[in-house]
């Protein structure tokens, strides 16, 4: 199992890097919309779909399974698109063992973790319970109290095998 702590020591109790409930969808594109405008970038009809179909994805997706899963653009127009929702913040990529997939940002989605498996890749989502967040702050602070790093949330990634490959 690795863990990442990845961006502020939280006040009052919060729990670090803890978003609330996920955005409605039509939110969600409203928001995509607006973070692309304020670099001058357009929320086509294409960026719009691709919001869409990873809202409908159950985890990080690759751009393979991006375009098997019904997208319309070609493969580099997607990765072009991908990058340009990265840079404003709509979307996130996951660097995983056999690929780089994408989800849309936890912002818009909720915070989650992520199960990593190692024999063919897959990332599921996973959502932990207030207690075990709370337990991560704890020792996100203590991590920033002995070593001076200041965090300001956190990532958490199990690695090990899914449901399908242990069967294999």
């Amino acid at each position: 199992m690795s863990v990442a702590i990845v961006n502020a020591v939280p006040r009052d109790g919060a729990v670090l890097g803890h978003t609330d409930e996920p955005l409605a969808a039509d939110h969600i594109h409203e928001v995509s919309a607006a973070r692309l405008r304020q670099t001058r970038q357009r929320y086509t009809r294409g960026r719009r779909a691709l919001v869409q179909q990873l809202l409908d994805l159950d985890g990080p997706a690759t751009i393979q399974e991006l375009v098997e899963g019904g997208s319309d653009s070609s493969t580099s127009s997607l990765y072009r698109n991908l990058a340009i929702l990265d840079q404003c913040g709509v979307v996130h990529r996951v660097v995983a063992v056999d690929d780089t997939r994408y989800e849309l940002s936890e912002e818009l989605t909720g915070h989650h973790h992520h199960l990593v498996c190692r024999d063919c890749g897959r990332v599921a989502d996973l959502t932990l319970s207030d207690d075990v967040e709370r337990a991560l702050t704890r020792a996100a602070t203590q991590a920033s109290r002995t070593s001076g790093f200041r965090v300001a949330a956190h990532n958490l990634e199990m690695v090990g095998t899914c449901e399908d490959c242990a069967v294999s």
